[in-house]
Parts: C-alpha cells; sequence; structure tokens
C-alpha cells in the first residue's frame, strides 16, 4: 500500500524569507520539524483525517501567532505520514519518517492502539517523543521513556465506566441492571477494555455476562452477532468496536431486528461511535441514545476553538480526535519553548516535567497536564457522550455535562 509523506503548506508559512538588520540578510528561522502518523487510507482513515484537521490547524494558529519564541519565532513544520491499515505499514511509515527527516523533534499518532504500539517501537529507538491518544494500556506498560499517553488507557476507562453505568441505569429506572451482552472486535484497544471487565469486574458489580461475541474488524455481517443478543435479552450492550463502518453495521442490525435504545440501551467506547460519518451513515434515529465513553471531548470553555475548527474545516463538531490532535502540537509547543531548543531528548524531558494548569492544559478535559514515570496522563478523567436529538452531547462527568443522560426502563 502506498504512503504518504507530505509537508502541509499551512505549516510551511514563515514571518518572511530574510530580515534586514544593520544592513545584513539575516536568515529566517529554522522550521522546527514534528511528524505525524495516522491512518490516511483503508477503514480508519477518516479518524486519521480528523486528527490531522487539529494538528494542521494547531501548527497554523502557532506560525500565525510567531512560531516557537523560544528559538527566534521558528515556524513550526508538520511531517505526516499514512499508517495505512495495518501495524506493518504503520511501522514501516515510522521508520521511513524517521530515517528520511533526522530533525524530527517530536511526534504524534498512530490513532489505533495496534498502529501506535508498532509506531512506537521505531520511535523509542530513536528516543523521538511520542504524545497519542491511543487507548491501550500496553502503550505505557513497557518500560518506554519516549511515549506520553494523553488518554485514560482502555483498562481504567473500563474500570470507571462499569460503575458509572450502572448508576446511570439505576438512577433512571429505580432498578440495578443484572446482565450485559459484549461486543467487541479484537484491535488493541478493545481487548485492554474489556480485560478488567472479564477479569472479574462484571462478576464483582453484580452483572451477569449473557453473550460476548469477538471478531477481527472489518465486519461484513453482523446478524449472527444481534442474533445472539437479542436471543439473551440483556438490560443492556457494551459495544467496544473501533471502526464506524463496523458500528454502523451493529447498530442498523439492531434497530432491523427491534432493538432501538428504548429497548436495549447500548454503551460505547472510543471516538468511532460519535463521528459525524456515523449520523450520515444512519440517521439520528438509529444513533440517538447510545451512549459513549470517551477520553477527550469539548467541554464549558471550549467553545471558541470549535467555532474556529468547525468555519476552518466545515464539519458539524469538533471529536476528540481533532481536539487531541490540535493538544498534542501545543504540548509539543510549549515543551519547545521550556527547552529552548530543537533537540528530542530536551523535548522530551521537557514533557516528562511538565505539571501545569494552562497552556496546552486547557485542551484537555480537567485543565492539567501532568505524566508519571510510565508517561501516562495523571488524572485523566472518562467522559460520557450520549446522542441526543442528532448531536453528541456531554452528559458526565457531572462537572463536565452539557445534558443529563437519558436511559430507558426496559420493556418487557
Amino acid at each position: 500500500m502506498p504512503h504518504r509523506m507530505r509537508l502541509t503548506r499551512r505549516s510551511l508559512l514563515l514571518a518572511g524569507a530574510a530580515a534586514m538588520a544593520g544592513g545584513r540578510v539575516m536568515a529566517a528561522p529554522e522550521p522546527v520539524e514534528m511528524a505525524m502518523i495516522v491512518p490516511l487510507s483503508g477503514p480508519w482513515a477518516r479518524q486519521g483525517q480528523l486528527v490531522r484537521m487539529g494538528a494542521e490547524m494547531a501548527v497554523a494558529d502557532i506560525n500565525r501567532a510567531g512560531g516557537i519564541k523560544a528559538l527566534g519565532g521558528a515556524p513550526m513544520r508538520l511531517i505526516e505520514a499514512d499508517a495505512g491499515d495495518s501495524p506493518e505499514t504503520a511501522k514501516n511509515a515510522a521508520q521511513r519518517l524517521v530515517s528520511q527527516y533526522p530533525k524530527l523533534v517530536a511526534g504524534t499518532g498512530a490513532w489505533l492502539s495496534s498502529f501506535t504500539l508498532a509506531v512506537t517501537e521505531v520511535t523509542e529507538r530513536a528516543h523521538l517523543p511520542w504524545i497519542t491518544l491511543s487507548y491501550s494500556d500496553a502503550i505505557t506498560n513497557r518500560g518506554f521513556h519516549y511515549i506520553f499517553q494523553s488518554s485514560l488507557p482502555a483498562d481504567e476507562q473500563a474500570k470507571e465506566l462499569l460503575p458509572a453505568v450502572i448508576d446511570l441505569a439505576t438512577n433512571a429506572t429505580g432498578a440495578k441492571p443484572k446482565s450485559c451482552a459484549l461486543i467487541q472486535d479484537n484491535t488493541a484497544a478493545p481487548m485492554s477494555f474489556v480485560k478488567p471487565m472479564l477479569a472479574g469486574g462484571l462478576a464483582k458489580a453484580g452483572i451477569a455476562l449473557l453473550v460476548h461475541e469477538t471478531y477481527t474488524p472489518p465486519l461484513s455481517d453482523a446478524t449472527p452477532l444481534i442474533e445472539k443478543v437479542r436471543t439473551s435479552n440483556p438490560d443492556f450492550l457494551f459495544l467496544i468496536v473501533s471502526s464506524v463502518p463496523d458500528n454502523v453495521l451493529i447498530l442498523e442490525k439492531l434497530a432491523e431486528m427491534g432493538l432501538s435504545h428504548a429497548k436495549l440501551p447500548v454503551v460505547g467506547n472510543g471516538t468511532p461511535l460519535v463521528t459525524p460519518e456515523l449520523l450520515k451513515a444512519t440517521g439520528p434515529e438509529i444513533v440517538d441514545g447510545v451512549i459513549d465513553s470517551i477520553a477527550n471531548w469539548p467541554i464549558k470553555g471550549d467553545e471558541k476553538l470549535v467555532a474556529e475548527f468547525k468555519k476552518r474545516t466545515g464539519e458539524p463538531w469538533m471529536t476528540q480526535d481533532s481536539l487531541d490532535g490540535y493538544g498534542h502540537v501545543m504540548i509539543v509547543a510549549w515543551a519547545l519553548e521550556k527547552a529552548g531548543v530543537a533537540d528530542r531528548e530536551k523535548v522530551a524531558a521537557a514533557i516528562r516535567a511538565m505539571d501545569t494548569t494552562t497552556g496546552p492544559a486547557r485542551y484537555f478535559p480537567g485543565k492539567s497536564l501532568k505524566f508519571d514515570a510510565r508517561g501516562r496522563r495523571v488524572g485523566a478523567p472518562l467522559i460520557l457522550v450520549q446522542w441526543q436529538n442528532g448531536v453528541p452531547v456531554t452528559v458526565g462527568p457531572a462537572q463536565f455535562a452539557a445534558a443529563k443522560a437519558i436511559w430507558p426502563k426496559k420493556q418487557a
């Protein structure tokens, strides 16, 4: 599969080719190169495109504001590579990028956890600091020193989501749910997410797992999966799937078989459940009511950034992908200002020492940024988003909520 590496036109904006000072021509500061590897082809391409939109917007904003001040106004340059559709193609892209661009100071991506695990084997050897929103706990459990995970890892997300779902259902219906079904794919993040549930989390919470189906994406037919769910009649369904097309197939099949939200609440994880494409492919009557757990989402105070993003891109809202793409570039710019030099070791050291509630922290829920020794973000919360009237809105935790979550009473 062909790969694409290109320099974004916006990231090449310079204040001028040279400046006159004392009769001498002063060369413009050299651009600072930052890498981005995301899927731009294959089944996860849309998510990669959304990350790119946010990252390119951040680079443009930084350069428009005068570049990196500590480096004499050096502009940032975003160098992109396509992760493709497999860990192998993602890893190959990382190898070519590191080889061809030796001046890279940091990078971000590769979206799908399976891709990120492969890419960071390369970037770790190159001592290239890498910031990712990927969820798998394995990403920061390998003893790597140059990886920074801005999201709450999937295993921790699962531990927080289960009691939140139980409380939500109990408060809405007056009765604690007793059973669930689980459909997942076998990519890294879903596997990490379900692990604590299967290892005793569900049993300890008193939730019987009536159906558990795992498949290898892409999904060709959701009928056998949904038949088992319908027959088992669970109180709710966990849908832990990493691609938009597969979510479309499953949600449409649920509706076709009479399992609307009023009959079967659906709880998911990850950004593929809250993208505009899901709405376009299904319609509000299919998606409304679906609850998604996610690591980042625009909350109160982000209105101006979201408005600028919508105007710039034409997108109907800003997803986690674009928000993190923007925030990750801002983290690198912050680290460059602290380091005072375009050196990957010093940039990594600055990110390790980061402990701030300002600057790039504004683009992450909780509005604080600090990473522990493993590279995990300290205090990263879990955000709950629900489709309501054809729009995904934040419904939890309470301090971030823009609307009240809806959980229907189970019908006989």
